[in-house]
């Protein structure tokens, strides 16, 4: 759907803005087949990948927590060329201020919005104009968890510095990151001593003595919805089930992991991992393949096997994500400091929360108070 043909793009409001058109898409607007084809089309040509805000993860996100969000698409030259979910929360970090917000939940790891390359600065500065004329009851633009190092960010940087727009981060955290042009092998030796890679071994020999022990790796949608069922006992069965915090501990957190795997495996962006035992999984992994990048979405294991670190072979096995054609990099979605990945992951990727001035004079002096508050020194202890 190049715009031309877009009069099916039927919207709640069309504001114009500088560089493009700015619409905003109800979930039903955003399951049109127009819609859908345009996103895809979209997806192809993004500067900077995001399997959060794809078809197949966003639109199940939305059905299950979505109320209020609404998605903005920009369109350039008639074509689809930008597209984030946005709400408007009434608290900030337990404070009464409402402020407009990309919009994620517990479960998505990244809010860098999807936009055609080439068109990053283009896409910032309209989208900056719309919420000045917009902002409603908005105090700022919040931007959580964006890759402080990739173009879409710098694109911004380069736009607030030109505007002299007030902006600060709020928020930065570096998760483990897998990058570097070499192979497993030689990834692992200049990770762990070693004394700890023969550690693993033995670890791995002692665990083959348990019974017949083998290594699955499957793209593609079949068996899916079997593996997937796998994956949330296994889950289900250590401290996560415990703790109440397992994805197949709420209807909602199970069927968005169902929904989105199957979706990912349909859209080729799903690679599962598993190491068996006499066939049963012991330690699984879903990766979403997203060139020029993957993120490894989630991961479970068997706590009855914890001696023989199964988390950690399989982890092993991963390191092929470094040998695959067109992935550079891949993102752990681990919080930072995870005792377990960065053992083995030796990079870092930096992300950013940024906080971005709206609106009018009122506005930016309210924005300024906010500044110097969340950046004023903290007293060390």
């Amino acid at each position: 759907m190049d715009m031309g043909s877009a009069k099916s793009f039927r919207t709640r409001a069309r504001q114009p803005a500088a560089g493009g058109e700015l619409r905003l898409l109800t979930l039903v607007e955003l399951e049109e087949p127009s819609v859908l084809a345009a996103w895809e089309r979209l997806v192809a040509r993004a500067a900077e990948p995001n399997p959060f805000f794809e078809p197949w993860y966003l639109l199940p996100s939305l059905r299950q927590w979505g109320e209020g969000v609404r998605v903005k698409a920009w369109l350039h030259d008639g074509r689809l060329a930008g597209l984030m979910p946005v709400a408007r929360p009434a608290r900030y970090y337990g404070h009464p201020l409402t402020h407009a917000s990309v919009w994620l939940h517990a479960n998505a790891f990244c809010g860098v919005p999807l936009v055609a390359a080439g068109l990053e600065e283009t896409f910032w500065e309209a989208l900056l104009a719309h919420f000045d004329r917009r902002a409603a009851r908005a105090l700022f633009l919040h931007l959580p968890q964006m890759p402080a190092e990739g173009p879409v960010v710098a694109a911004l940087t380069r736009v607030l510095a030109r505007s002299g727009r007030m902006h600060y981060v709020a928020a930065q955290e570096a998760r483990a990151m897998l990058t570097g042009e070499t192979s497993a092998a030689a990834y692992l030796e200049a990770s762990m001593s070693a004394k700890k890679r023969k550690e693993l071994r033995r670890q791995h020999t002692r665990l083959a003595e348990e019974g017949s022990l083998t290594f699955e790796r499957l793209e593609g949608r079949d068996g899916v919805a079997e593996w997937t069922a796998e994956f949330l006992a296994l889950e289900a069965a250590g401290w996560k089930g415990e703790a109440g915090s397992a994805l197949a501990s709420a209807p909602d957190t199970r069927a968005l992991f169902e929904a989105a795997l199957a979706g990912a495996a349909a859209a080729g962006r799903l690679e599962r991992l598993a190491l068996r035992l006499d066939g049963r999984a012991i330690a699984m992994l879903a990766n979403f393949i997203t060139a020029p990048g993957a993120y490894s979405y989630k991961t479970a294991f068997d706590e009855a096997y914890a001696r023989f670190s199964p988390g950690m072979l399989l982890q092993l096995e991963n390191l092929a994500l470094l040998e695959r054609e067109g992935i550079a990099w891949a993102d752990s979605c681990a919080v930072e400091g995870h005792p377990m990945i960065e053992r083995l992951w030796r990079d870092a990727r930096r992300m950013v929360s940024l906080n971005i001035a709206i609106g009018g004079p009122a506005r930016r002096t309210a924005f300024r108070l906010l500044k110097a508050y969340e950046t004023r020194p903290r007293c060390q202890q």
